[in-house]
């Protein structure tokens, strides 16, 4: 027995040492690279990013509210105020607003680079409880105010000036550059961004690089990290919502019966949303530990630098953390209307509830679909699917010569950044470019706080002067990165 235990406790302390060990050899793997100088923003391009907010291209749920007027104000806006891209760029329209900019290279063999973003946004659900106008109040206090000053006018714009900037420098790329805007990204992006695609695909376009909004700069959004972090999106989840349907006999609020539609539809929502589907350690969080984890706390490191041991734990851990650390390991189910009852007196024939899904890499609108029939395993509900849906995006390469263009690109602008690949946890147009590139990406070169994050399709959506002058020298070092590089 003395042998046994004594054998066990030499196994613990063997294996106390190899974690031990594996923590205090994880070292980073950050890519090294030096700042570059800082280089002027184009006169005017405060302005310019001021009215094209101003411009209300607002994408609403009901097509009939489409404001046709602002789109073509939009259109007029780029031909009026971008002379270089206009005169020097091949340019073709799609459904009439979304824009396909061909900035021809002089080098065919090279596979074009694809920079995209919406110039769409969305509505504004309480405008009184904005601070400031959110379309025509301006700069105030060196910050920039609007509906779309972050999502996604804030890239747009940015792309447009670096465009701009360049042409007017004389510079001639020897790889093709497109840029790709949507006006309908915030409704599926299918007359838009799927249209361009399809003619990309059609005229046998396979880029080397594709672009998109997504992820940004974290600023005081991880515990125990000091430095900001930039993620870059390789893959983002899919989207699907479930229909709850149930059809009962209604009757008399006096001589109510002891199960109503109202009854049945709650309780299967509840059962819906207590048994959430499960974890997934995706390559996006497992890049993530590998890149952030070695410049986290000692305690953390551990975890970490053994992630194949102590996977269930790490995924635990962040299934209880913020909203945004459990969407990144899981199918999010968030129950979002319950429709039911016309009088307060009559008891109801009939509920209705709506269930969004936002699907991990690994599951489909079908496995989600059946997860919640398992669940409400109740023959009087129909589980059916509602409105648009898609699968997961494929996902990127979270290493190599494409993905260390973005990686170089954002530290030449942000100085003492850490990169790391990470998953959008919502949906964006690039989802429809996997047809034609490996390397879809997603990073959007702005910082993101506890304080700024509510202000996505939120009240008093912002952004400083300072980063959208960061947001041009970002997108014109990709150009300009993305010209150097030789992968043929």
């Amino acid at each position: 027995m003395k042998k046994i235990i004594f054998s066990f406790f030499i196994i613990l302390l063997l294996f106390l040492l190899y974690i031990l060990a594996r923590a205090a050899m994880f070292s980073s793997s950050q890519l090294k690279v030096e700042t570059v100088e800082a280089v002027d923003t184009p006169p005017g391009a405060v302005d310019r990013f001021v009215q094209a907010i101003a411009i209300r291209t607002v994408s609403f749920a009901n097509e009939y509210d489409f404001d046709s007027t602002q789109f073509e104000m939009f259109n007029e806006f780029i031909e009026n105020n971008y002379p270089n891209v206009n005169e020097k760029l091949e340019h073709q329209l799609f459904s009439h607003y979304s824009h396909l900019y061909r900035w021809q290279g002089s080098d065919p063999s090279l596979k074009p680079l694809i920079l995209m973003a919406h110039l769409d946004v969305v509505p504004i659900a309480s405008p009184r409880k904005w601070s400031f106008h959110p379309f025509i109040e301006g700069v105030k206090n060196d910050t920039i105010y609007g509906r779309g000053a972050m999502d996604d006018k804030f890239s747009l714009i940015s792309i447009l000036e670096a465009t701009e900037q360049l042409l007017n420098e004389g510079f001639q790329p020897n790889r093709t550059v497109y840029l790709a805007f949507g006006h309908d990204e915030e409704v599926s992006g299918k007359k838009g961004a799927l249209q361009i695609v399809n003619y990309l695909k059609e005229n046998n376009v396979e880029a080397e690089l594709v672009l998109d909004e997504g992820s940004a700069i974290t600023h005081g959004m991880i515990p125990n990290m000091r430095n900001d972090i930039a993620l870059i999106g390789i893959a983002e989840k899919g989207y699907a919502t479930m229909e709850l349907r149930v059809d009962m006999d209604g009757g008399h609020s006096s001589s109510p019966p002891k199960e109503t539609a109202i009854d049945v539809l709650s309780s299967a929502v509840s059962r819906v949303k207590q048994n959430p589907l499960p974890l997934h350690l995706t390559p996006a969080i497992s890049g993530f530990i590998d890149k952030i984890g070695p410049a986290m706390d000692f305690k953390s490191k551990i975890l970490f630098a053994n992630k194949n041991i102590f996977s269930s734990l790490i995924l635990k851990v962040l299934a209880n953390g913020s909203g945004g650390t459990n969407a990144s390991v899981r199918t999010t189910t968030a129950p979002t209307i319950f429709e039911s009852g016309i009088k307060e007196n009559i008891i109801p024939t009939s509920a209705r509830a709506l269930i969004n899904f936002r699907i991990i890499p690994g599951e489909t609108p079908q496995t989600v679909k059946d997860h919640v029939e398992k669940v409400v395993n109740d023959e009087r509900i129909k589980v059916e699917y509602h409105g648009f849906k898609s699968k997961p995006s494929p996902i990127s390469p979270p290493k190599g010569q494409i993905y260390d263009l973005v990686d170089r690109s954002i530290k030449e602008i942000f100085p003492n950044v850490l990169t790391s690949p990470s998953l959008v946890i919502a949906a964006t147009d690039s989802r429809y470019f996997h047809d034609i590139s490996e390397h879809v990406y997603r990073f959007t070169p702005n910082y993101i706080t506890p304080e700024n994050l509510k202000c996505f399709h939120g009240i008093d959506e912002r952004i400083s002067v300072e980063e959208y002058q960061n947001g041009i020298r970002f997108y014109r070092r990709v150009i300009l990165n993305s010209d150097e590089l030789r992968t043929n």
